[in-house]
């Protein structure tokens, strides 16, 4: 009861900078529908208590049953199985993922059904499965994750050069959609249990992280390979309208659509059900109810969670972006942009699972509280690009991805290795189900106001920006504690 007490407290934290820029927006500049306004405080309540029960749920039941699982596969000391089981895990978590659902959905949508979602899901599914693999192999094999990542970005640009520029920014997108609220826990607790049967300390500290900037790469390249080999394929896209499905919901059609949330999050949870009942069955009777609780408050908060999100946040969202936008004053977009982004990002029940991670990796050495803000600017600044990008004719997607991460490898040079590893797992992970959700109806109704030629191309993006700015910002941030270390080591030998 504690324990779900301090996570209440945390996650109100989070919630009441969005609710209360929420209410002061209403007041001063929009004045938004009382219906909306309404369904927003309802579920606003309803991510409140399902983010605190799924923060708990985390970490007594998807946490520890990763790293258990983690151990066992490296115990066995074959390198086979260790591929195997990667590949399987890979694909049965992801494929699941709520979040990769709503981005496919979406896509099918806005193509008109030219781009079937279960292509998108099964081919981010199997980036996940192949990356997984070689991700756990790394860290058996102390291969270098910078130059594991250089050689996984370098296959994305040459891609990138070859395929139609809308396909861009939906394999970025769905790379960030993919690392949700499911996938991240389990991948993260995997790469822990690995990297602990490392007999340097320092070592397993610095492998614990970079799994999950790993995979998320890996399914950038999935689906730019699907793009290129022309199983992904559209024609006329500027014929295309807006996509404008986050328009008001009724209760009746949140009734209908509870239903396939119930369904998509047990499935989502199945196959960590499964692999706890087969795997990690040997545990004391104690420990197998408190993981098993903890399944369940996983599964329930997230239920609560998605509900929220759909019924209140997703059509608030689009409301604020064409309000803001009917403003015409730029600025003041800019502004607004930069703070929803400051303030959701704290709301992402994975960046705290990813910061408490953290912070039991390096002992307290990097406090939560350093990389919340951290990521906070992060996303709040890649929100202002995503506005850039939409109003400003000629500026394409890849004039900021391209220099993005060019900057950010250069960053990883110079920055702590547990750094690097930790910046590429938190652009990963900042995408999540408030952005993929709250954040990108913000951005799509910026983008239908906008107009122009091209639409569906301005409407996706988002998360691509979102998944680069963490980069590039916690590597700045280790820099910063590099250099403060060195003086404060100067300063006791003095």
């Amino acid at each position: 009861m504690n324990a779900l007490m301090q996570k209440l407290k945390e996650v109100a934290q989070s919630i009441i900078p969005i609710i209360a820029i929420v209410i002061i927006l209403d007041l001063v500049l929009l004045k938004l529908p009382f219906t909306l306004l309404l369904k927003f405080f309802i579920g606003a309540f309803l991510i409140f208590l399902g983010l605190s029960l799924f923060l708990v749920g985390v970490e007594n039941g998807l946490t520890p049953i990763g790293q258990e699982l983690g151990k066992k596969l490296t115990k066995k000391n074959n390198l086979l199985l260790i591929l195997l089981a990667g590949l399987a895990l890979g694909f049965i978590i992801s494929i699941a993922e709520s979040d990769l659902h709503t981005l496919a959905n979406l896509v099918e949508f806005t193509t008109l059904g030219q781009i079937d979602k279960y292509l998108v899901i099964f081919g981010a599914s199997i980036g996940v499965a192949v990356l997984l693999a070689i991700g756990i192999i790394r860290i058996a094999n102390n291969i270098s994750l910078r130059f594991v990542l250089l050689v996984l970005y370098g296959i994305i640009l040459i891609l990138a050069i070859f395929v139609p520029k809308e396909f861009i920014p939906i394999a970025f997108d769905a790379s960030g959609a993919t690392t949700g609220a499911m996938t991240v826990p389990f991948i993260l607790a995997i790469a822990f249990g690995v990297s602990q049967l490392k007999k340097n300390s320092q070592s397993a500290e610095n492998d614990s992280l970079g799994l999950v900037g790993l995979v998320s790469g890996g399914i950038v390249i999935a689906i730019l390979l699907l793009a290129f080999l022309k199983f992904l394929n559209i024609s006329f896209f500027s014929t295309f309208l807006a996509p404008n499905d986050f328009g008001d919901i009724s209760l009746t059609l949140m009734v209908q659509k509870l239903q396939t949330i119930l369904i998509e999050i047990f499935l989502a949870l199945s196959p960590i059900i499964l692999i706890f009942l087969l795997f990690v069955r040997d545990v004391s009777k104690l420990l197998f109810k408190k993981h098993l609780l903890g399944l369940i408050y996983t599964y329930i908060g997230m239920v609560l969670f998605s509900i929220g999100i759909n019924y209140g946040f997703m059509p608030l969202g689009k409301e604020i972006g064409e309000g803001i936008y009917s403003t015409n004053q730029f600025p003041l977009l800019l502004l607004i942009a930069f703070i929803l982004g400051f303030v959701t990002v704290l709301s992402e029940p994975t960046v705290h699972v990813l910061t408490n991670e953290i912070e039991d990796i390096t002992s307290g050495y990097i406090p939560k509280s350093a990389i919340l803000l951290s990521l906070s600017i992060a996303v709040g600044l890649a929100v202002v690009l995503s506005m850039l990008r939409i109003t400003i004719n000629g500026l394409e997607l890849w004039h900021i991805l391209l220099p993005g991460y060019l900057f950010a490898f250069v960053l990883s040079f110079f920055s702590p290795k547990v750094f690097v590893g930790m910046a590429f797992d938190s652009g990963a992970v900042a995408s999540g189900p408030m952005t993929v959700t709250f954040i990108m109806a913000f951005s799509q109704g910026v983008a239908g106001m906008q107009g122009g030629s091209n639409l569906i191309y301005n409407s996706f993006g988002l998360i691509a920006l979102v998944a680069m700015m963490p980069i590039i910002t916690l590597q700045i941030l280790g820099i910063i504690f590099k250099i403060v270390s060195t003086k404060e080591a100067k300063n006791v030998n003095k």
